[in-house]
């Protein structure tokens, strides 16, 4: 039996690392609102409705940046790309999505650095794999469902998932909800579900609370690879939701190749990287004496569900 309580905001421990650390340690989650600056995010928000507007999935006779969707348009491209059901867009949308530079830039913006610092007490190292979040309402398209994040990225346990929203989003429009503790739990195993991932961690009795609530544009959830967390339903029906997901471990710490590769593999780097204005995060990783981590196969692997 489960129940849900509120977010705590954690943005007054950003002064004491040493506070920072007992609350992740024990809630396993860190809530804080207004980390960042909203001009970036609302013009990355802009970009990627661009995007979803050249593809005729936002409505035109609404303002593009309040994401209304254009639900026949999204309707007729799910029926002829399942492509959809896995990524939430068209591979090809999210190439374009991926070749955004400021999509990239953003996941290196000092106040987030700064707080992986914080956790981590040294040196960081941002995955270059980003995800962007672009769920478009269609009754074939599931919550992401509770899950691990360990078992997709693998390489050191020691890696944080930080996900915010690209603008605000009210509970309704389905933000990310957390089991608070769950951090503590090993690498669960899975069953298969529906939803981005396809993969639900096994629970079984365990008593948790999730927590979940409003987020506005700025605000920033994290957390270790443990955590089990999940998607909530878009109960608006005709708005799109935007988020971003990354990832962030110490420097010192192996990684897993894949977590060096465009999320989905939808093109190379040197794809993406053609309207790029900036070279310095272009390959930033191999400046970087990486030590690699293997892939572990068994950990996707479908269980029966036994409780």
């Amino acid at each position: 039996m489960t129940t849900t309580i509120a977010f705590e905001d954690s943005t007054l421990l950003l002064s004491d690392p040493h506070a920072l650390r007992a609350r992740a340690e024990s809630d396993g989650f860190l809530f804080l609102k207004n980390l960042l600056p909203k001009e970036p995010l609302l013009e990355l928000r802009r970009q990627i409705l661009e995007i979803c507007n050249n593809y005729g999935w936002v409505r035109k006779d609404r303002p593009l940046v309040d994401a209304f969707a254009n639900l026949p348009a999204i309707a007729e491209s799910d029926a002829k790309d399942k492509t959809m059901y896995a990524i939430g867009v068209t591979a090809t949308a999210y190439r374009d999505i991926q070749s955004l530079e400021l999509f990239h830039t953003i996941p290196h913006h000092p106040k987030l650095v700064g707080l992986y610092e914080k956790i981590f007490g040294g040196e960081v190292f941002p995955h270059p794999r980003h995800i962007a979040r672009v769920l478009l309402p269609s009754p074939s398209f599931a919550p992401t469902p509770p899950h691990q994040d360990y078992i997709y990225i693998q390489g050191a346990h020691s890696f944080w998932t930080c996900w915010f929203p690209l603008g605000d989003c009210p509970t309704d429009l389905g933000g990310l909800a957390v089991l608070k503790g769950s951090h503590k739990e090993p690498v669960l195993d899975v069953t298969r579900a529906r939803g981005a991932g396809g993969f639900e961690s096994i629970l079984c009795d365990k008593n948790y609370e999730w927590a979940y609530g409003p987020y506005a544009c700025g605000d920033v959830i994290t957390f270790p690879s443990h955590m089990v967390h999940k998607g909530m339903p878009n109960l608006l029906g005709d708005r799109i939701r935007l988020s971003c997901d990354l990832r962030y471990q110490p420097a010192a710490d192996p990684i897993e190749e894949k977590s060096l590769r465009p999320h989905c593999e939808v093109a190379t780097w040197e794809e993406l990287y053609q309207r790029w204005t900036n070279p310095s995060l272009k390959y930033y990783w191999q400046k970087k004496q990486l030590k690699m981590s293997p892939w572990n196969t068994s950990l996707v692997t479908a269980k029966e569900r036994i409780c």
